[in-house]
């Protein structure tokens, strides 16, 4: 399953909202050295209830538009 999330890293809460396009995901995390992408797996695994193993960033690991496979 592929869902298109939008990253707000560096926030000062950490949440996920669903919209109608995918999951919005705010982080603490900086966009740094792969940090907010850390932070983004391992939000999205304890939101859906998977494991962070099953979660791969497929595009936009450089970019806010992420498209996460599961």
């Amino acid at each position: 399953m592929k869902i298109s999330v939008i990253v707000k890293p560096g926030s000062s809460q950490e949440k996920i909202e669903k919209t109608e396009d995918g999951l919005v995901v705010w982080t603490r995390a900086k966009a740094h050295d792969g940090e907010a992408n850390t932070a983004v797996i391992k939000a999205i695994s304890k939101y859906m209830d998977v494991p962070k193993t099953s979660i791969k960033i497929v595009r936009g690991a450089n970019s806010r538009h992420k498209v996460i496979e599961i």
